[in-house]
């Protein structure tokens, strides 16, 4: 049984798909980090049998509609006095700005460099979004 600490005030970022933690790991920047940090692999879960864990123990400020993105199923709880104060469970973004960005050549966005990158919720169940300017269709994983 591996036995990590109760964090004080921080973050745990739980129910990521086993795999993706290391891509959250890194977008975050937590290898650079300088306050204590678990990062747990292949964990057992009842619920998805194995599952990724990320423990932040400091309060940091993360972009949910990104960590949506790369899993919509992941769940953060925010800690206080080592208890959990609140718990948010993410979706896929209706909107993101200049997170997916367009390849279409002919698309403003890739003659008018200002124009932000806007992209709507397309489909839920393959994870697409749409650009509000050409149609081009991405997926959530179109990104980085």
């Amino acid at each position: 049984m591996l036995n990590i600490e109760k964090i004080r005030n921080g973050i745990v970022i739980d129910h990521i798909k086993s795999g993706q933690g290391m891509r959250i790991f890194n977008w975050l920047g937590l290898g650079r980090s300088p306050y204590t940090v678990a990062f747990v692999v292949n964990a057992s879960s009842r619920n998805m049998g194995r599952k990724d864990i990320i423990k932040v123990d400091n309060a940091i400020t993360i972009n949910f509609d990104i960590l949506g993105l790369i899993d919509p199923n992941i769940t953060v709880n925010i800690i206080a006095d080592e208890k959990v104060k609140e718990k948010i469970k993410l979706k896929l973004p209706d909107q993101v700005e200049n997170v997916i960005l367009c390849k279409n050549p002919r698309c403003i966005t890739s003659t008018e460099k200002y124009t932000p990158h806007i992209f709507h919720l397309e489909g839920v169940e393959d994870r697409t979004y749409r650009c509000d300017y050409c149609d081009d269709i991405r997926f959530a994983g179109d990104f980085d």
